[in-house]
Formats: structure tokens, sequence, C-alpha cells
């Protein structure tokens, strides 16, 4: 048996896999998230490790003990801030706030050849520039920052007692020389920090140390390995098998994300496109990464008074597409292609006749067009995608799939166990270092459950809408602060 665990945004998720690559168990916990002042989203360290031991504790006892090695997945880009005795300074601040914008600027100026080491702009959720406003905002805290580590890397140093980290994760600090696979000396001295405020760095299948005992004794296992894993979409993707050059998914979490493995290091910088390290050796990847997506299903239920997320999407279904409503979902600004941490949401073309499904409905398809703008991001930088494998919470809609398919003019492929995501990859990079199997052998992709090829139909009464979502960013984007 295998555990694997994801430190995500809304929750924690565990899952216990089989020998065989079967899921055995699962326990998750909620979290929640705090927003002080605009632009800000933080959560307290401690609550992720009260979260693990919640959901793991929640897994079957007999499969708990069944155990032979774990593995960590896990939301990116947050700044967790240790002091000297690796106690947190203050909560982390996560990849979607925005507060770090001007430090972007003064990062990229400070550093000439940072898109050439890192791959990528520098963008507000990125690790680096909150260190730069913590320096400028918060000195005295600064001065006493021993340590900086990303979520799901704080909770392997509660449970190991050792500070390590991937190079998939890492690659989103924006610290990291992305091409070489190593920490950037240049890019942390620009930011007050050195070599030794960072963990070391190991593929995702690595070792990374062992289950404290007395962690081990609160959970009901051994003592078991504890290996690297990866940042939540380099783990959901060796889950489902994007493990070759070309492969690619969706992943409809908190946030949207188009993943495609890369044999090379192929960054692109200039449309938003993320360039990052995979969590398997020798391969790397590219992201385009949308602030908001299942996480519009929650909040249009929740200004809906809807019962959950089920009804959000058979009102929709029932409204039908192309109505005159159209939503921009950047509730949390966003990333490609426009890099714009100040950018809110809008509902435009509201009328009389508006009520709750048509507004439901809107939502479905303004979040089809933003990962339509990084659909095209990507292709643009001469990725060529004609299906995805789609995973995350929002993967249990047929309707929106359909919609998806139409708005991104792919085929898309869901298969079994979509929704466990990231904790399936983690649990797979454990089984690799203890059984000495490869990716090819391991990261497998699941059983297809259905495919959705897009309807030319609905692409074609979809397009004016899209047309009218990409005029009206710059409007929006003039009066949104």
């Amino acid at each position: 048996m295998f555990l694997g665990i994801d430190i995500g945004t809304s929750g924690v998720k565990a899952i216990v896999l089989d020998d065989a690559g079967g899921l055995a168990g699962q326990g998750s916990a909620p979290l929640s998230v705090s927003r002080p002042h605009e632009l800000w989203s933080e959560q307290n360290a401690d609550d992720w490790w009260q979260a693990t031991s919640a959901a793991v504790k929640a897994i079957d006892p007999a499969l708990r003990r069944s155990v032979r090695a774990m593995g960590i997945a896990g939301q990116m880009h947050g700044a967790t801030l240790l002091d000297s005795a690796d106690r947190p300074l203050r909560p982390a601040i996560l990849w979607n706030d925005g507060r770090a914008h001007a430090e972007c600027a003064e990062l990229e100026a400070a550093v000439p050849a940072l898109h050439a080491i890192t791959g990528n702009l520098a963008m507000p959720g990125f690790t680096a520039p909150k260190l730069l406003w913590l320096r400028k905002h918060e000195p005295e805290l600064f001065a006493q920052v021993a340590r900086v580590l990303l979520p799901k890397d704080y909770v392997r140093l509660k449970m190991t007692g050792n500070a390590a980290s991937d190079l998939s994760d890492s690659a989103g600090t924006l610290w990291l020389d992305t091409g070489q696979r190593a920490w950037s000396e240049e890019v942390l001295a620009a930011c007050g920090l050195g070599l030794q405020h960072m963990p070391s760095l190991h593929e995702g299948s690595e070792i990374t140390g062992t289950l404290r005992a007395e962690v081990a004794a609160d959970w009901g296992m051994d003592a078991v390995p504890v290996v690297a894993g990866g940042g939540d979409n380099a783990a959901g993707a060796a889950g489902f098998g994007v493990v070759s050059d070309g492969d690619a998914l969706l992943s409809l979490g908190t946030s949207g994300v188009i993943f495609a493995a890369t044999s090379a290091f192929r960054p692109n910088p200039e449309n938003a496109v993320h360039a990052f390290c995979h969590c398997l050796p020798g391969l790397w990847h590219q992201m385009s990464v949308h602030l908001s997506a299942a996480s519009c299903i929650d909040w249009v239920g929740n200004l809906t008074e809807a019962s959950g997320p089920a009804e959000v999407f058979a009102r929709a279904e029932a409204a039908g597409s192309g109505g005159s409503e159209l939503f921009l979902p950047y509730l949390s600004g966003e990333r490609t292609p426009h890099n714009d941490p100040h950018i809110r949401g809008a509902f435009l073309g509201l009328g009389n006749e508006t009520d709750a499904g048509r507004l439901s409905a809107a939502v479905l398809e303004g979040v089809a067009f933003a990962l339509a703008d990084g659909m095209a991001a990507l292709r643009a930088a001469g990725t060529q995608i004609d299906e995805l494998s789609v995973i995350g919470g929002g993967a249990r809609s047929r309707y929106w799939g359909s919609i998806l398919a139409a708005a991104l003019n792919v085929r898309l492929v869901y298969l079994d166990g979509g929704e466990v995501g990231p904790a399936l990859g983690a649990a797979k990079l454990a089984q690799m270092a203890v059984t000495g199997g490869n990716a090819t052998e391991i990261c497998t992709r699941p059983p297809v459950a259905h495919v959705i090829e897009p309807d030319p139909l609905l692409a074609e009464r979809l397009a004016p809408k899209l047309a009218r979502f990409r005029r009206a960013y710059p409007g929006v984007a003039a009066v949104a602060s």
C-alpha cells in the first residue's frame, strides 16, 4: 500500500493505493482561506498539519498499517516563513495573493536575466516577489526568516524533521534555475536570501526522510519513507500518465490549469505561460494557469443559494448555452495570458430575464473562455494539444465538459479517479521509490471513464460569446481598480 497526500487550498486529501495501483481508501479534511486585506490570501501553516493528520486518520486503520511509503503533493508558490526554530513567523502568503505586484517589476529590474534563468515572468503569485514585499513592508519579521518552505514542504518538515522539496514545486518559487534544475543564487540574492534559506532539492520519487516515530504512532503506521512528491499540477499529471512529451491534462480545481509535458525546457514568458520542471527526472512542462475555475462554481452557488455544485450544473444545463449573459471569471485576478492581479470578475449583458440558471450558465462558459485564452497562449508557444485528460473536482459535470471541449476545440478524456488528482501522483511517486519501477511502468493512465468530443454546432454557438469575452477584458481592466 502507498499513501499520497495533497495539501490543497480548500482541503487536504489523503489516499491509499494498493500494489496494483487501485484506490483502496481515502480521507479528507477542510481548510479555509483568510483575506484580511484586498488582494491578500493567507493560511496558517499549522492548519495544514492539523488537516493532514485528520485526513490520514480518516482512512481505515488496517490500510494505514499496510502503507510502505508515502508522497506529498500540494498547492504551489505559498511563502511559509520560519524562524531559526522552524516556527512559522506569520500566516503563509498563498498562490492567489496579489499584493506583490510592484515587487515583480523590481525583481525583473534587479535580475535582467530572470526570464532566461527561471523561464517565467515575475508574477505576484510566485514566492520570490512575496519575500521582496515582506522585506519592504515587514522588515523586522523579514530579519527573522531562517527558512522559506512551500506548503507541502512545511508538512514534510513536521512529518520527517527534514527541510526538503522537489523540483516541480520549487520551480514555482522563481528562485530555481529551471533548465539546470538547481537553485539560482543570483535570484536568491536579489531577494536578500541565500542557499541556507532553501530546502534541499530532489526529484519527485527520491526519498527525503522517514516518518518521525511520534507521528507514525499517532497515525497508526510504520516509520515509512517519505518521497519528495510534487507541486499539485505536476503530481496530478504523473498520477494520470502525463509523462511523455506532448501528453497534456486539464485540472479543474480551485484554479484551472492546462498542463503539457515537454522533454526539454521550453520557456515562453511573453504569453504568461509557465515553464517548470516536472516531478519526474528529465522532464519539464508548460502550463497556462487561471486563478479561478471550479471556485467560480462554488461562488455562484453561494450567490444564488444553490444547495451545492450539482444544482449549479443542473440549473446551467436547464438554461442552456448561448444566452446574452457574459461572465469574466477573474475573482482573484488572472495569470495566463494577462498577468493581472488587479482585474476582477464581472457579469455583462444582464437583463430582466436573467435568473439563477442563466447566471450559472454564464459562469460555466466564462471559465471555459478563460481556459480557451490559455490554450491559445500555449498554441502560440508552439505546443500542439489535441486531447486533454481531465482531473479535479470540476471533472464531475459532463455538461460542463461539453462546453469546455467546444470552447477549447479538444477531445476531453475523463479518467477513473480523476477527482483525487495530485494525491494519486504522490502515491505513485512513493511506489516508484520503494519498488524501483519507472514512470512508464507505474505512472500509467487510469481507465477511461468517458470521452467528450468537441461539438462543432456548440462551438459555433459559443464563438461570438468568446469574441465578446476577449473584447471585454480591456474595458473591465480599465475600471477594475
